[in-house]
């Protein structure tokens, strides 16, 4: 049997790499969700989740690269999250936008980790910097596919690409406390940006 497919205390060495891989990553998040950037280092993931360096390097080749995997993942789930709720809202535009507004509001705000890592931590860490500007797109892409197929396309994605950043924005300022908003009105401010936008177009 290969070594890998070998069960101690009743789990394989390949459940163990995954465990101990999860355990760095919920670490990594909690370092540079909470301290920022610069509470990131390898000695102080191994400290937070209790395994020695050696694991680390098992898993990561530095702790950049542990950073670009927090910060891939939560952008998965932000990106699936905001699918999600589209995909099962009713199909009339106000309800889709609640849907996604409330999705990515709550992601970002009952988990403010997840929050400060996709909206703050590209700012703020060289190593994530290029990977922010790269997931803008992603991101305007969904909000185009909501936008009025009657303009032209080109002006369908600078309004989807500006949307996208008037939007981050304001929940940048949320998190940081500088919008001392409730949760409901940041959300229907939100929905009204959204739904505005056909303005622009008219």
């Amino acid at each position: 049997m290969p070594v890998e497919g070998r069960t101690w205390a009743g789990t394989t060495l390949s459940d163990r790499k995954a465990a101990r891989r999860r355990q760095l990553l919920e670490a990594g998040l909690d370092l540079l969700g909470s301290g920022g950037s610069s509470s990131v280092s390898v000695r102080a993931v191994c400290r937070q989740c209790k395994l020695t360096e050696r694991y680390f390097y098992e898993n990561f080749a530095d702790r950049d690269e542990l950073i670009i995997a927090v910060y891939e993942n939560v952008v998965t789930e932000a990106h699936q999250a905001l699918v999600d709720a589209v995909s099962t809202a009713p199909r009339e535009r106000r309800a889709r936008a609640e849907a996604a507004v409330t999705a990515f509001v709550e992601l970002i705000i009952d988990d403010p980790r997840k929050g400060r890592v996709l909206l703050l931590a590209p700012f703020a860490d060289p190593a994530l910097s290029r990977r922010g500007v790269e997931r803008i797109p992603m991101f305007a892409e969904l909000v185009r596919d909501q936008l009025s197929d009657k303009v032209d396309e080109d002006d369908r994605a600078m309004t989807a690409t500006a949307l996208v950043g008037g939007l981050a924005n304001l929940f940048t300022a949320y998190l940081g406390g500088t919008l001392q908003v409730s949760r409901e009105r940041l959300i229907a401010h939100c929905v009204r940006l959204v739904l505005g936008v056909d303005a622009l177009h008219s």
